[in-house]
């Protein structure tokens, strides 16, 4: 599904009272036509925002037309790379980091300009955001593009996620929410044991299922609890310490239709079905940003004192290590004229100069200073839940074959569940496959 906007007329007619707007950019009204393409994932309240954002810039540029369209989250990281090989990628992109990392490291996108921004320098930019929040877009060394010290991306939103829950579907079993929610994993799976309904094999009723697909930020925390490691710290080996892999696996063997039966990829996602307060599931995995969507597609249930948000489990005995935080960056295509680069930098500054109205409509977490100490971000609802486990996680595992490397993992976890796969069997080829990638970057 696409949306397009193109608000030409109305930026004619608003042109003569174009106004300076953040990052020091003042009308260009005199500037070469230029249209900018905008590729990004769904999310309703956001796109509302942006919408309108792209009108308001349209009006204070005339000679800039942007097209906005938006795509599900599942379909734009095997558009956009599609794309580029077809070099008629979109001006602005955004995706998660281990999808966009790819892209970047084979230079196809361009690097910040800090002109666009208003600033002197990157340092000037980098002094905007908390710690660290721009390490994985900036080419530290040069030894990423050869460009040391220049920055690819700029963050829509840090995201890391923890377990939302309904209150009600504990209460009907017995148990205290505030008291009773679970610590561990195996916790997790004695309640939902205790919640799960079923028609015949079809589950009806979950009491917790994963989210399927983004696994190297939802499951691989698991495997590190364990004491593993996508990759070695040196970058050499893939897949390290094949037993706790193997322990993960056997968990997600357990949970599937060929163990205890209470969850399955093939089911409806979790976060959709939590929202509608249906007696469908009790809970489920998702960030900060959920909460806006709750609010959007159930106004009653938020409003409610009926769900909370509770810290990202931890195995019996295993590290303290919670789901990992990644980051939505927007990127510029390297493959556009300079002139493009330039003006692209310029509309995304605009954009992200709302972080406040990202916040408070979208419930989307800009990683800049001013924001995680505003109040505003202080009274949004268990953010202090997410502080807390952004403190103990780390940056999503991202490298050059990050994506295909997540999805061996999804056929790993998802031959166990689905199959009489053994965990040693798809540990042994994930090792292979896993180690075949990043030996062929060295």
């Amino acid at each position: 599904m696409k949306k397009i906007l193109s608000v030409v007329a109305v930026a004619c007619m608003l042109a003569s009272t174009a106004a300076v707007f953040a990052g020091g950019s003042k009308d260009s009204s005199a500037g070469k036509p230029i249209e900018l393409v905008m590729w990004t994932h769904e999310d309703v309240n956001r796109q509302r925002l942006e919408e309108g954002w792209a009108a308001e810039y349209m009006a204070q540029n005339p000679h800039v037309k942007i097209s906005y369209s938006v795509y599900p989250s599942t379909k734009i990281q095997d558009l956009i790379p599609t794309a580029y090989a077809a070099r008629n990628a979109p001006s602005i992109w955004n995706m998660e980091l281990q999808k966009a990392y790819p892209l970047l490291a084979q230079g196809l996108c361009a690097p910040v300009s800090p002109e666009a921004l208003g600033v002197k320098d990157e340092a000037a930019i980098k002094a905007m955001y908390a710690d660290k929040m721009l390490d994985p877009v900036t080419d530290t060394d040069g030894s990423l593009l050869g460009t040391k010290g220049k920055i690819y991306g700029l963050p829509l939103e840090l995201n890391n996620w923890c377990i939302y829950l309904n209150k009600k579907m504990f209460r009907e079993i017995g148990l205290d929410p505030e008291k009773d929610y679970p610590k561990t994993w195996e916790e997790m799976m004695s309640i939902s044991e205790k919640i799960v309904k079923r028609n015949g094999d079809i589950v009806v009723r979950r009491g917790f299922d994963f989210r399927y697909g983004d696994y190297l930020i939802s499951w691989v925390p698991m495997v590190e609890q364990l004491g593993g490691q996508v990759v070695s710290d040196d970058g050499k080996t893939a897949i390290v310490n094949e037993q706790a892999w193997i322990k993960a696996l056997a968990y997600m063997k357990e949970w599937g239709p060929v163990g205890k039966n209470l969850g399955s990829p093939t089911y409806t996602a979790a976060r959709k079905q939590f929202d509608n307060d249906r007696d469908e599931i009790a809970m489920h995995l998702s960030g900060l940003y959920q909460e806006a969507r709750m609010k959007t597609a159930n106004e009653e249930f938020y409003n409610s004192d009926d769900w909370m948000v509770i810290p990202y489990p931890v195995f019996e005995g295993g590290k303290d290590v919670a789901n990992c935080y990644y980051f939505q960056y927007y990127m510029v295509n390297s493959q556009i004229p300079e002139e493009e680069q330039k003006e692209a930098w310029k509309f995304i500054n605009f954009l992200l100069s709302h972080a406040e109205d990202y916040l408070r409509e979208v419930a989307l977490v800009q990683p800049r200073r001013e924001l995680l100490e505003s109040e505003l971000f202080k009274s949004m609802p268990y953010s202090d839940v997410f502080m807390a486990d952004l403190e103990r996680a780390h940056p999503v595992y991202y490298g050059a074959a990050s994506w295909q490397i997540n999805e061996l993992i999804k056929e790993a976890i998802e031959n166990v569940m689905m199959s009489n796969t053994t965990p040693e069997d798809a540990v042994a080829k994930l090792k292979t496959a896993a180690q075949e990638l990043i030996d062929n970057q060295m």
